[in-house]
């Protein structure tokens, strides 16, 4: 990646390396026979009739899986974690959005749990997220929320936004991390997340038919290549905003999974409630909206067509805008692509969404990003424009043009 210089400090605004997605992006760029994700989408797998990782997944997953196997096995596995005593015996990470509400819900109804909720907080709640949030818990839900300090965290945003191509990191890192910190801390041996989103929107297919993700795998298939104290380590070493003033390691500890050697002897696992259940996001929708009072937002989220995903958090349009410059592919493909694999729309109306919603600007909060982050205009345009790939990106009288679109 090319260096590009900022006018108002003498460091590089990329230095380039930490992000690994995308040296193994491959240069011929095509898009699945069936859906509309294309093959940037990093570690998705093509196969030799054109169709993607995730739609064949999707076709076993509503013709091949035994899903009453499935909930067998699911039974199995709560019987030997519920509690009797009234503690807590399992811990659900939840925004109080649809999926999160769903998992929580149907663990605590469905199979007599008794969930501890986690939350690390978005950078700025939206009205609905906010509103979302407590409408879970008033449904009758024990939460723990976590802020991690603020000065320290949107510096971590703006490094991960220069090095990483996506100031949202030190939120995934987070999202991560505190839910196992929580279960070590109450002696929960069970975590469930809500999907594999490796299987279920294309990545590497691996851990597919796992219940689980080893820990392992976390740094690559969810951090980007590096661990926070990979990114900390380039920010002291490259960043006049960063200094060792601004570290004081409690603060990282939350940003970090706690060691194996800590978790194995704890027996604490995580599970994905997708691999016992059958995963449809408008499905989910519904339920939440009955039983957690979610609420949708009252327009579209900027960048696709939905108005019931990812509503949280005033800077999640950077973090799918990012998605776009880097890979060529945003919201709406990730969006449609479930919905044409879930039978609720067509390809050729997927095609239509994509064309007219993908990579638009999240205008919103523009002004509260930039000022988050602590940066200008031109510093941020500087910073977008060191991720276009050559192969996805070029210029006609002076513009910026994908050089590749579905159809």
């Amino acid at each position: 990646m090319t260096i590009i210089r900022a006018v108002e400090t003498p460091e590089p605004v990329v230095i380039g390396g930490l992000e690994q997605q995308l040296t193994m992006l491959p240069k011929d760029v095509r898009f699945c026979k069936t859906c509309v994700v294309s093959n940037q989408r990093p570690r998705i797998v093509f196969d030799e009739e054109g169709v993607c990782s995730a739609c064949r997944f999707a076709y076993e997953k509503y013709h091949d899986i035994d899903w009453q196997a499935r909930e067998r096995e699911l039974e199995a596995l709560l019987d030997t974690h519920r509690r009797e005593d009234g503690r807590w015996d399992v811990v659900v990470p939840c925004s109080g959005g649809k999926d999160s509400s769903y998992v929580a819900h149907q663990l605590s109804t469905k199979y007599g749990m008794h969930p501890l909720t986690v939350t690390w907080a978005p950078f700025r709640y939206t009205e609905i997220g906010r509103q979302n949030f407590l409408n879970f818990v008033d449904a009758g839900f024990s939460n723990l929320t976590a802020y991690p300090n603020g000065r320290f965290h949107r510096k971590l945003a703006r490094l991960s936004f220069e090095e990483l191509g996506d100031a949202w990191q030190p939120f995934t890192y987070g999202q991560v991390c505190y839910a196992f910190h929580v279960a070590l801390r109450f002696g929960i041996k069970l975590i469930f997340f809500g999907e594999n989103g490796e299987a279920e929107y294309g990545g590497d297919p691996k851990n597919n038919y796992k219940p689980y993700m080893p820990l392992e795998d976390w740094a690559l298939l969810y951090f980007k290549g590096p661990t926070i104290d990979k990114l900390i380590e380039l920010g002291l070493k490259h960043k006049s905003y960063l200094t060792p003033a601004d570290i004081d390691q409690p603060d990282v500890m939350y940003y970090r999974p706690p060691s194996l050697d800590k978790l194995g002897p704890a027996g604490i696992q995580m599970h994905w409630y997708s691999y016992y259940h059958k995963w449809i996001p408008q499905e989910n929708y519904y339920y939440s909206v009955e039983h957690t009072g979610f609420c949708a937002n009252p327009e579209r989220s900027e960048g696709t067509y939905s108005k019931y995903a990812s509503l949280d958090d005033r800077m999640d349009g950077f973090h799918f805008y990012m998605a776009f410059i880097k890979f060529g592919i945003a919201r709406a493909t990730s969006d449609a692509g479930h919905e044409i694999r879930d039978g609720h729309i067509t390809r050729e109306e997927g095609v239509a969404l994509v064309r007219r919603y993908d990579g638009e600007f999240p205008s919103k909060y523009f002004a509260e990003f930039l000022d988050y982050l602590q940066i200008d205009e031109e510093h941020f345009w500087r910073v977008v424009d060191a991720y276009r790939q050559p192969h996805l990106w070029g210029k006609t009288d002076g513009e910026w043009k994908l050089k590749h679109q579905v159809a």
